[in-house]
């Protein structure tokens, strides 16, 4: 179970135990009550702001006040490599992943810019690549690895690794509540993860490759046949395994993947809202869901990945996304693309008149 105080030299023995199965806290129907009272008095017609009231009711239960707000900010952007990469499985070299995290270190990143524009913190957590990760105070060096196995012809982690790997994304949800963050974004990057999350999704929902397999980074129609081909070789050779979520996780997943449902799972255990970025986020999401129950109820799905197996990790997440631009960077991009609209949402909560304060008949 999580010490809900959390202390940055948390024994690193604490990450071997099962706290991932520790169930969500409940959501504060008391405050959503009080938010949904306060909502029904603004000078609008009952409905007219359409979801950006029901946001402002879903933060307001997480955050446990009738008004809530979103000026603290956390996007953690968790970096790892994949042995798969080597299947020919992207369109780019694993050297990608490291010269991108020396990217957002040095501001020119698309992640890098919306957190500048958003005045949130971003935090860089290095689990494992091919190539060295610059040192930087911007970059949390956990690392596992250089990269994980090749999942198309063993497990991607082993057991300890896995266990690692979550328990470094319980580590940064902690820092970021330690720094008074009232939201947290997860990002990744890491070249051949799309192929990961793929399989990994397919085993979550008992789905063949071809319904979750797409071009990722810019493959041409050759590139995804072979990558659905490297899909239904691991779903093949890891079968036997794959009903355990967790095993599942270990053998399909990535260091980063499982960091994020990691840090999935720590936010909601301790009432930090998510927002939860696109593919790969929404896949680390559904396997943080089948390891803590009620998890889901913490998160907010930012938008519809232009990935085409998104749309099918949505309906099994049972959410809507907030906005389709059809974006599919990653980075955690598309999640900290929609702050500003949950910004909104909660200043038109707080801030509007009621008929009363405004002297209007409310009929």
């Amino acid at each position: 179970m999580i010490d809900p105080t959390y202390s940055s030299n948390r024994p690193d023995e604490t990450k071997m135990t099962d706290w991932y199965r520790t169930p969500a806290a409940q959501l504060d129907q008391t405050a959503r009550a009080a938010a949904a009272e306060r909502q029904a008095q603004l000078t609008k017609p009952a409905g007219a702001l359409g979801r950006l009231e029901d946001v402002a009711l879903q933060l307001a239960a997480m955050q446990g006040r009738a008004r809530p707000s979103l000026d603290r900010v956390q996007i953690c952007v968790f970096a790892a490599d994949h042995g798969v990469a080597n299947n020919g499985v992207s369109a780019f070299p694993q050297a990608v992943t490291a010269q991108m995290v020396a990217n957002m270190v040095a501001g020119g990143a698309a992640i890098s810019v919306l957190a500048r524009q958003l005045g949130a913190g971003l935090e860089l957590v290095d689990l494992g690549t091919v190539a060295p990760v610059p040192k930087h105070a911007a970059v949390h060096s956990a690392v596992i690895a250089p990269g994980s196995a090749n999942l198309a012809r063993e497990p991607a982690m082993t057991e300890p690794q896995l266990r690692r790997a979550l328990g470094e994304g319980c580590d940064a949800a902690g820092r970021a509540l330690a720094a008074g963050a009232e939201l947290f974004i997860g990002g990744e990057m890491g070249i051949g993860n799309t192929t990961a999350a793929a399989a990994l999704a397919c085993a979550l929902l008992e789905l063949p490759a071809a319904a979750l397999v797409g071009p990722g980074t810019g493959l041409d129609a050759a590139g995804v046949a072979r990558k659905q081909g490297v899909v239904a070789q691991a779903l093949a050779l890891h079968g036997p395994y794959l009903a355990d979520p967790l095993a599942a996780l270990m053998r399909l997943g990535g260091f980063e993947i499982a960091a994020l449902a990691g840090a999935y799972c720590a936010c909601a255990q301790r009432r930090l809202p998510i927002v939860v970025d696109g593919f790969i986020s929404s896949v680390a999401a559904l396997a943080a869901i089948r390891l803590c129950a009620g998890a889901g109820d913490w998160m907010l799905l930012a938008h519809a990945s232009a990935e085409p197996g998104h749309r099918v990790v949505v309906d099994a997440l049972d959410q809507r996304p907030l906005l389709d631009l059809g974006m599919r960077l990653g980075e955690g991009s598309g999640a900290a693309v929609v702050i500003p609209l949950l910004r909104l949402a909660c200043a038109l909560h707080a801030e509007m008149a009621t008929f009363a304060e405004a002297g209007v008949a409310d009929g």
